[in-house]
């Protein structure tokens, strides 16, 4: 297999191998929940469907105008 990228399987594995020994399943779906909402925010990104920075805070009202 050329260039695999690693299954969700993989990386379930590698996230419980990085959790200490005393780690409870609250940490588990923790960790779990942080990496899923970081990969489709990365996801996003990559799509171009984010919002630029200076319009959000110009919809609260926080923008230098």
């Amino acid at each position: 297999m050329a260039n695999s990228a690693p299954t969700l399987k993989q990386k379930a594995h590698e996230l419980i191998d990085q959790l200490p020994e005393n780690a409870t399943w609250r940490d588990v779906a923790y960790r779990a929940a942080v990496r899923a909402d970081i990969e489709a925010g990365l996801a996003d990104s990559a799509a171009n469907r984010v919002t630029p920075v200076e319009e959000i805070l110009k919809e609260l009202g926080l923008a230098d105008e």
